[in-house]
């Protein structure tokens, strides 16, 4: 089974922070609608800093949600797919 995957980055000030959790809500949201996963990690040493990623079952699926969505992706056509190996 192939997966295509998008990542972003984002830096968010404490006084944003709430702000950005309803921003992720509505994202998470929208991309469960468009067939997507989404997942956000919050690096354990650096509060503030945000990994949103963003997952599909195929690169065209990915690419068709981050098209409609609610914010624009920074870089939506740099798509990692999942490497099978044996």
């Amino acid at each position: 089974m192939s997966r295509a995957l998008t990542i972003q980055r984002t830096l968010v000030t404490p006084g944003e922070r709430e702000r950005f959790h309803e921003r992720l809500r509505a994202k998470r949201e929208y991309y469960q609608k468009a067939n997507c996963r989404f997942w956000v990690f919050e690096e354990a040493g650096l509060p503030g800093a945000f990994l949103e990623f963003f997952e599909a079952p195929d690169s065209a699926t990915l690419l068709r949600a981050h098209s409609g969505a609610p914010e624009p992706v920074l870089d939506p056509n740099r798509v990692y797919s999942e490497v099978e190996f044996p």
